[in-house]
C-alpha cells in the first residue's frame, strides 16, 4: 500500500480577490487550486520530469464549506489521489486553521513540453509522491 504525500501551500489573498459582499470571489478558488496543484507538481517531481511536462486543467468540482476573508490565513493541503494514464486526479481542501472553506476534487492533463501532446508519466516519477505504507499499517 501506498499513501499520498501531502503538500501544505500558503494562499495569498488579494483585495482583488474580493467581490462586492465583501468576501472571496469563487473565481479565486480555481487560481488558488491551480497554483497549489502546480507549487505540488514542482515540489515533489524530479527536476527533469519538472522540465518536460506542463499540465492542463481537465475538471474541477468545488463544494465551497465557508466564505474567505482578505485578512485571513488560508492554507491548500494537495493529494494526488491516482494517476491514470496521461490523467492526475487530485483533492485539495483549502483551510483556515482547522476550518475547511472548500474542498476541491479536479482532474488534470499530463502533457509533453516538447510536443503538447498528452504523456504518461514514468512509474518513478508517480512514486516521489506516495509514501510506502509502513509493515502491519491498517487501512
Amino acid at each position: 500500500m501506498t499513501t499520498a504525500i501531502p503538500h501544505a501551500f500558503e494562499i495569498g489573498i488579494d483585495p482583488s480577490d474580493i467581490d462586492f459582499m465583501g468576501h472571496v470571489n469563487n473565481a479565486s478558488y480555481l487560481k488558488w487550486v491551480q497554483d497549489a496543484v502546480l507549487d505540488h507538481w514542482r515540489s515533489l517531481a524530479p527536476r527533469e520530469a519538472v522540465a518536460a511536462h506542463l499540465w492542463v486543467a481537465l475538471k474541477h468540482e468545488i463544494t465551497y464549506r465557508r466564505p474567505t476573508f482578505l485578512d485571513d490565513r488560508v492554507i491548500a493541503t494537495v493529494l494526488l489521489e491516482k494517476v491514470q494514464g496521461a490523467r492526475a486526479f487530485y483533492d485539495t481542501v483549502i483551510r483556515r486553521g482547522e476550518e475547511v472553506l472548500a474542498e476541491v476534487k479536479s482532474s488534470w492533463c499530463c502533457v509533453d513540453a516538447a510536443t503538447l501532446r498528452p504523456a504518461r508519466l514514468a512509474r518513478e516519477v508517480i512514486q516521489h509522491f506516495f509514501t510506502a505504507d509502513p509493515p502491519g499499517a491498517s487501512t
